[in-house]
C-alpha cells in the first residue's frame, strides 16, 4: 500500500487502503498465472525493502513477430528506507535476465505521467519513451 499512497499524490485515481494492495497483489498472480512471469523481492536482513511483479504478455497482430511477446514489469516498489541503494535496479536487471531466458527481446514498464522520480529511474536504466497514454474524465 505503500506505492498507492505515494501515487495518491500524484493521481486522484488511487485508493490507499490495504485491501487495494491485497488486490493489487491478487491480479499480479492471475496474471502471472495466466501468462508466465514472476514475483520478485528484495529482502535486507530479513525485512523486505523491494518488490518487483514481472508479467509476460503478447501484443497485438500488427506488431512485428519477433517483437510481440514482451515481458511487462507491471509492479516495482521499493521502501523509501531502502531507495539510492540499487534495490530497484537489482529487481529490474533480474526481470530483464528471467525477460531473456524466457526468449523475449523487449521488456517495458509503465509509470504515472506525474511520477518524474520513476520515470528518470527508468530512463537512466535504459528505458525510452514507447508508448503514450492519454486520459480525459467524463465527468
Amino acid at each position: 500500500d505503500a506505492l498507492n499512497r505515494y501515487e495518491a499524490g500524484l493521481a486522484d485515481d488511487r485508493r490507499t487502503d490495504a485491501a487495494a494492495a491485497r488486490e493489487c497483489l491478487d491480479r499480479d498472480r492471475e496474471r502471472i498465472a495466466e501468462a508466465g512471469g514472476a514475483l520478485l523481492v528484495a529482502c535486507d536482513g530479513g525485512r523486505v525493502v523491494g518488490f518487483l511483479a514481472l508479467v509476460f504478455g503478447r501484443d497485438e497482430p500488427y506488431v512485428v513477430p519477433d517483437l510481440r511477446d514482451y515481458a511487462m514489469i507491471a509492479e516495482l516498489v521499493v521502501d523509501e528506507r531502502a531507495r539510492g541503494r540499487g534495490v530497484g535496479r537489482g529487481l529490474m536487471a533480474e526481470a530483464e535476465r528471467r525477460a531473456r531466458a524466457h526468449g523475449l527481446r523487449r521488456i517495458m514498464v509503465a509509470a504515472l505521467a506525474a511520477n518524474e522520480a520513476a520515470l528518470a529511474t527508468y530512463r537512466a536504466a535504459g528505458y525510452g519513451d514507447h508508448m503514450l497514454t492519454l486520459q480525459r474524465r467524463l465527468d
